[in-house]
């Protein structure tokens, strides 16, 4: 049997505790692996204030699933997805070449920070010395 790979992104009730929806994300990778699916890649996006409100929810958790899978294993992962009230939204889609080169070509590395962060009362006490320093400048050149 041919196999695709393809991506879901889901939206989980982000009212939910970490715990509950991790295994929602547990039970959903156990669900491709079983039908015979194998997961690529996972992106948690956390937790996103929604534009509209989605079964009485204003916020949802995202995750994307990308997997290669036999294309008989989506009707049984969106029957999953329809029957878990937990799940708010979800769609599959399935990616060609193109989509694939380019998600490899850019895929996004963890961001590590090269400097540490400037803490507001430094920042604050810059911007003091500057204003002072362009206020002695005006003084001086209207005497």
């Amino acid at each position: 049997m041919r196999t695709n790979i393809y991506e879901s992104a889901v939206m989980i009730n982000a009212a939910l505790d970490d715990e509950l929806i991790d295994s929602i994300i547990s039970r959903i990778k156990e669900t491709i692996i079983n039908n015979g699916g194998e997961i690529r890649e996972i992106e948690n996006w956390g937790r996103k204030r929604l534009a509209y409100v989605v079964k009485k929810s204003k916020i949802g958790y995202y995750a994307i699933f990308r997997f290669t899978a036999p294309s008989k294993i989506i009707a049984k992962l969106e029957r999953f997805f329809s029957l878990d009230e937990q799940i708010l939204r979800y769609l599959t889609i399935k990616l060609d070449g193109d989509a694939v080169e380019y998600l490899e070509k850019n895929k996004v590395a963890p961001v590590e920070e090269a400097v540490a962060p400037v803490s507001v009362p430094v920042a604050v006490e810059a911007e003091a010395t500057a204003v002072k320093e362009s206020e002695k400048e005006v003084d001086e050149s209207g005497k």
